[in-house]
């Protein structure tokens, strides 16, 4: 399985990604040197959303879409709607 995630940083910025282990990926964005570049330097993160999917392939295209064609507000109405 792959997630597709959202992290909200110290300084309120998105960060969004995709693993297979959202729990060891959190823990390496907070404190691993593995941790993305732009998270090291905004820690601490949390996660605010979460996407399931079966295959990389799928997982990645919504990374894209989110990452590439959806603006902050968008992004913030995926996790603020209930």
């Amino acid at each position: 399985m792959y997630y597709l995630y959202m992290l909200e940083c110290a300084d309120g910025t998105l960060y969004t990604g995709i693993a297979t282990n959202l729990e060891r990926r959190l823990e390496e964005h907070n404190s691993s040197p593995r941790g993305a570049k732009y998270t090291r330097a905004r820690r601490p993160v949390k996660l605010v959303y979460t996407e399931a999917y079966k295959d990389r392939s799928s997982a990645s295209k919504r990374e894209y879409e989110i990452k590439k064609k959806m603006n902050r507000e968008e992004k913030l109405r995926l996790f603020q709607t209930p």
